[in-house]
């Protein structure tokens, strides 16, 4: 029963199962993945795509950027306006290949990983009052002349800053993992640290850094976008600000511009929601930053919101039904 519901997950799918920093062999991964080593390294090498491709990508990319509740279908609708007759099956191949996908429950590019835990939503009523308090991250797509590349950044909610970043040609959990390691050994630690369910996040390689330095770990509820609302508005501000405006033609280009991008946005941006002090201010000194992330559905269950608990402290395994993250105030990062 278990090989006739692997067989019916896309390659796609089971090909985002295979991590080479797990435990089992890569061998032994693509053998119960049931996908062959050949279709696992060719899915990981970002190959030159026709003319056509990269221009769909081009289009879906700022569109989802504008707006993020658009899935396939109105997607393929939004396409045929620029006279590009696209179909959904090719629309949701490139949304996949892209790492993207609509905020509406369904199928998405943040798959869990089917033997990986889904941790709880721990921000739902939470106030986000002092740095390094709660931590998130996120995985984003940078379009290139000739293919693409992914980004991932951990941001700290209370200052807005950019901890860490790192940027792949593939989604493997191992640049994540690299990320988080270089946020955690330049900042300390957060109590809190949320992310969405994608493999990448879900994978062990990724929670046993969390866990060993005793991170409580949230995760948000399937295809809520807004529930890591700040990751998606520095995707925003990045897209708008400097990636379509540079246009980067390849890899080494796009990590300069990184580079100097996330130095301005941190040290010189001022951030309306911040009374105007740049990210660095408010994480060093503490003041003017934070969040209030409501609870839409307390008077409905009755409960009380989520508190911090103490280090060691085990978290609430239930947790009912997950809201949506959108901050009380709601002004431009």
């Amino acid at each position: 029963m278990a090989q006739k519901k692997v067989g019916l997950m896309s390659m796609g799918n089971r090909i985002g199962w295979v991590e080479p920093s797990a435990t089992l062999t890569l061998v032994k991964q693509c053998e119960l993945a049931g996908v062959s080593r050949a279709a696992w390294y060719n899915h990981q090498t970002v190959r030159p795509a026709c003319e056509e491709d990269l221009l769909v990508c081009r289009l879906i990319d700022e569109e989802y950027t504008k707006r993020p509740f658009y899935g396939s279908r109105r997607m393929v609708i939004f396409l045929k306006a620029f006279g590009l007759p696209v179909n959904r099956k090719r629309v949701q191949r490139l949304m996949a290949i892209m790492g993207l996908a609509g905020m509406a429950p369904g199928p998405n590019t943040s798959k869990k990983h089917p033997q990986n835990k889904v941790y709880p939503y721990l921000l739902r009523g939470l106030k986000v009052a002092r740095p390094n308090q709660v931590w998130s991250t996120d995985i984003t797509y940078c379009r290139l002349p000739r293919g693409f590349a992914y980004l991932v950044a951990v941001i700290d909610w209370y200052s807005r800053k950019v901890l860490a970043w790192r940027v792949s040609n593939s989604m493997d959990s191992s640049f994540c993992v690299d990320c988080l390691e270089d946020a955690l050994h330049g900042h300390g630690k957060p109590e809190i640290f949320n992310s969405d369910q994608g493999s990448q996040f879900t994978s062990t390689a990724f929670t046993d850094v969390l866990k060993r330095e005793g991170v409580a770990i949230s995760m948000d509820g399937r295809g809520r976008a807004l529930d890591n609302i700040f990751v998606e508005r520095l995707w925003r501000s990045f897209k708008y600000e400097d990636l379509y405006l540079k246009g980067y033609s390849n890899m080494a280009e796009l990590t300069l511009g990184l580079t100097e991008y996330f130095a301005f946005y941190n040290n010189e941006r001022p951030h309306q929601s911040l009374g105007y002090q740049t990210p660095t201010a408010v994480y060093r000194t503490g003041q003017g930053g934070g969040a209030s992330i409501p609870d839409h559905f307390k008077d409905r269950r009755g409960d009380s919101p989520v508190s911090l608990r103490s280090p060691g402290e085990s978290p609430q395994e239930n947790t009912g039904q997950r809201c949506s993250a959108a901050v009380e105030e709601l002004d431009v990062a």
